[in-house]
């Protein structure tokens, strides 16, 4: 039978009070510091340095190859030949042809994953544990003996070309090339992409040759991570790398000196939207403020609660979905603010971004709100080394920046220990507005009065 809504009213009203006790959540816990199984390292003859961490109960393993051969080790007209190197490899073995070396992989229950950045080409894979030493076999059969065959240049060419000119057709892709130029000028770092005619003009001997440069014992680490029998995996290790020869040694060009604010407007005639990158040079890894800047972006840009985001996305709706984050290289790190924001607001979004910049600079954020920032990036912290890739990746950040051992162990204590004077005194010392580099992709004919400001010479 229906009750009548009076009763019904009456009976909501009286249970409203203890249904929001019951829904009240819990305060939140203390975030805990991240422990990993303490790393086995040996170093071959020839120069591999190798890194060994069982973890986790999931029967798998990931073996990671990591090699300075990347995008900071071509020449001025050689931008992307790492990158088209790196795909090559995937086109077989001396021994095994690409459709067969897919099968091996597959058989061991993984793939083969090659990737290519600024500062390091990685070959990795992620197996059922029982088939582990065969997994580092075939990453060294890779990495040493790729086949490269002449027949599947222009197929892999055409691949790259086709990602150039989708990336190149978006105003984000444009200003990151641009924002990297000002930053780094003719170094690498500064170089984002090639010209089409650039990258159409390499051939298989300008492949061959970067492979025989960059790749060799001297300049590659390994990395294994999951469940294994260590005795077995050194021993596959050391037999399916010990005759890999060194190689040459890292050549890589000294980073400039961080230069002078520069502006730049890139036009994109009748666009709805501007996209806006704002930075400059910060510390790296290795610095001692490097932690407390990380806490700085974040609570300044780099969280979904940050200040600049609540400001122009929550607040004024000036665009969806803005961030900042620090790039960092071995010796050399850049923080930028990234915004796509409505065309007739362009303006007024910098100067919402400057005002945000220059609060944290004058005053330091309230103990609440820092607080709420440190448990989110030590609980992040967490979660990304929650995985067998995720801690591979952390070990190789230490080794590459030569962080120490201690460095992870520590750093949920040392996020946890940022006080709010020193995020002011971080923000003061390093965001400093006079010294930014502006690059906004937009409709010059309305935003060109808008950025009037910040286009002048400081």
């Amino acid at each position: 039978m229906r009750k009548p809504l009076a009763t019904i009213a009456l009976g909501v009203a009286l249970a409203a009070p203890a249904a929001a006790d019951a829904v009240k959540p819990p305060p939140p816990g203390q975030p805990k510091d991240f422990v990993i199984p303490r790393p086995q390292r040996f170093t071959l003859p020839n120069g591999l340095a190798v890194t060994m961490v069982s973890f986790g109960q999931v029967p798998k393993v990931t073996v990671r190859l990591v090699v300075q051969a990347a995008n900071l080790h071509e020449r001025k007209n050689q931008v992307w030949l790492a990158n088209l190197t790196g795909e090559m490899l995937r086109e077989g073995t001396t021994s095994a042809a690409a459709d067969a070396l897919a099968r091996e992989f597959a058989g061991m229950g993984g793939t083969l994953a090659i990737d290519v950045g600024s500062d390091r080409a990685s070959l990795t894979t992620d197996v059922l544990a029982e088939r582990g030493p065969q997994a580092v076999r075939l990453i060294a059969d890779v990495a040493q003996r790729p086949r490269l065959p002449e027949t599947e240049l222009l197929r892999v060419k055409a691949n790259l070309a086709r990602e150039l000119a989708i990336r190149r057709s978006t105003p984000q892709a444009v200003a990151e090339e641009k924002f990297a130029e000002l930053l780094y000028g003719d170094h690498p770092y500064g170089r984002t992409f090639p010209s089409e005619k650039m990258l159409d003009g390499y051939t298989i001997e300008d492949v061959r040759a970067f492979h025989r440069q960059h790749f060799g014992a001297g300049r590659a680490r390994l990395y294994v991570a999951g469940v294994f029998e260590l005795g077995a995996m050194e021993t596959a290790i050391r037999e399916a790398f010990g005759g890999w020869a060194r190689g040459s040694a890292a050549d890589t060009p000294p980073v400039p000196a961080p230069g002078s604010s520069r502006f730049a407007l890139l036009d994109r005639p009748d666009a709805p939207q501007s996209t806006v990158y704002l930075g400059l040079r910060v510390p790296d890894p290795s610095q001692a403020d490097w932690l407390p800047l990380e806490v700085t972006d974040a609570l300044l840009g780099g969280a979904f609660a940050s200040r600049i985001t609540t400001n122009i996305r929550e607040q004024k709706g000036y665009t969806y979905s803005p961030y900042s984050d620090i790039e960092a290289h071995p010796g050399a790190a850049h923080w930028v603010e990234i915004a796509d924001v409505t065309t007739s607001v362009t303006g007024a979004s910098l100067k919402e971004i400057f005002a945000e910049i220059g609060r944290l600079r004058a005053e330091p954020p309230s103990p609440a709100e820092l607080k709420g920032i440190q448990n989110f990036l030590a609980g992040l912290f967490v979660v990304r080394n929650a995985s067998r890739a995720g801690v591979i990746g952390r070990l190789a950040f230490v080794d590459l920046h030569g962080l120490g051992d201690d460095f992870l162990s520590r750093y949920v204590v040392s996020v946890l220990g940022v006080t709010p004077e020193e995020v002011r005194r971080i923000a003061d010392r390093y965001l400093v507005p006079d010294q930014m580099t502006l690059v906004v992709v937009g409709d010059s004919k309305t935003v060109k009065d808008q950025l009037a400001p910040w286009s002048r010479p400081k």
